[in-house]
């Protein structure tokens, strides 16, 4: 149950009146205040209560609307109504917040509203493609295969996002291992290097334990500086990352950087063609399909480069002739699908297009991770060889002392 705040009046007195209600949605708290004999002016979420709501929104997870999917498509497929097959797989749902809605979905479906205008009012649940092929599936009356498809293709993206990530996990594990063992011993054990020396008349450090030794200073000292520089370029630069120029900046980073530029291509090659396998099977129309790929790639580049796909394909041209050549699609692509337009079965080419590259994808991890490692251990072994000479250089220095002594 939400709380909402509402203006309402009263037909008796001509009054205001403001208060709060609690219901599954908006469409349910209006009835319930008509029912006080009251004429709702204006219904809204409590703050308290949208905080609250896109917090649990955002916990629902890719294996969540997976699972509602498949168990969605084969309760329709046997034969039970809609609303039915929704309450059965709300009450197999662990996940409060998805519970609560598809729940509202129901409200919204008894309420007279399609399921694809239902399921449009939670966007960050139900993305475009999801809520697409739910209306074409609606259309054609073959909603149980839409939901197999949209299962299939979820498990797939969520599996390549998994291996790209997993790819990431294990370089930064050890950078950030070597950065806290590093700070470890600029902090704590190289001043003790400096005590030892301080007792010298005369004895000078070597520069390195010189430098790192200002380092720990300035640490030590000004701590709280860092830390303020940090939280500040962190917060600045995730609300730079999120404007269009940012975006922009990063995309084009992702798909260009060595070694992981390869990576990302391939991911979003994959992406874009399982996507519109999907949405074509499912009987959208190419135009159709091309925009709600443009939206999901999630490549502000590549989005760009189908929007002008669109419009060449308006004009009359062929889908692979729009995007041959474009830098921002490799060459494979535009190849196959011409194939597949050639033979009539652009479908079946998507598909054969996205397994292609997602098999690359798992390549392309293996030999990141092959390139990795030494590049790793090359940084470990100079980050080693600096301390071990800022705390080893003085000590021989003592030790060449006392002999010539």
């Amino acid at each position: 149950m939400l709380t909402f705040k509402y203006t309402a009046r009263d037909p008796a007195s001509g009054k205001k009146v403001e208060s709060q209600i609690q219901a599954d949605n908006e469409a349910t708290a209006a009835k319930l205040i008509r029912g006080q004999g009251l004429a709702p002016l204006d219904i809204s979420l409590t703050s308290d209560e949208k905080h609250g709501y896109s917090k649990l929104l955002n916990r629902i997870k890719s294996k969540d609307k997976v699972l509602f999917s498949r168990q969605l498509s084969t309760l329709i497929n046997a034969g039970l109504p809609l609303v039915q097959s929704l309450r059965s797989v709300q009450s197999q749902t662990t996940n409060k917040a998805f519970k609560a809605v598809i729940n509202t979905v129901i409200t919204d479906l008894e309420s007279g509203s399609a399921l694809s205008a239902a399921m449009g009012r939670h966007p960050h649940v139900f993305n475009s493609v999801y809520i697409n092929l739910v209306a074409a599936g609606e259309a054609s009356g073959t909603l149980d295969k839409t939901f197999e498809r949209l299962a299939n293709q979820q498990e797939k993206d969520a599996e390549l996002i998994s291996k790209v990530r997993g790819a990431m996990i294990y370089p930064a594990i050890v950078i950030f291992v070597m950065l806290l063992v590093v700070g470890f011993m600029v902090i704590k054990v190289l001043p003790q290097v400096e005590l030892l020396y301080s007792d010298l008349p005369g004895a000078n450090l070597p520069l390195v334990t010189r430098l790192l030794l200002g380092v720990s200073k300035a640490l030590t000292r000004f701590w709280w500086v860092a830390l303020v520089l940090l939280l500040v370029g962190g917060f600045f630069t995730s609300r730079w990352a999120r404007t269009l120029g940012g975006k922009s900046v990063i995309d084009r980073l992702k798909m260009r950087i060595w070694p992981i530029g390869s990576l990302f291509m391939k991911m979003y090659m994959a992406r874009f063609a399982r996507t519109g396998q999907t949405l074509v099977a499912s009987g959208v129309p190419l135009i159709q399909m091309l925009d709600i790929t443009s939206s999901s790639v999630n490549n502000v580049h590549i989005s760009k480069s189908i929007d002008a796909a669109i419009e060449k394909v308006k004009g009359g041209k062929a889908l692979s002739d729009s995007i041959s050549g474009d830098p921002n699609f490799l060459e494979l692509v535009p190849n196959m699908l011409k194939i597949g337009e050639q033979s009539g079965a652009i479908e079946q080419m998507l598909a054969k297009i996205a397994d292609y590259y997602e098999k690359e994808v798992d390549n392309e991890i293996k030999t990141i991770s092959t390139i990795i490692e030494p590049v790793l251990m090359v940084m470990l072994g100079v980050m080693a060889f600096i301390i071990v000479a800022a705390v080893l250089l003085p000590i021989y220095g003592l030790a060449g002392q006392n002999i010539i002594k």
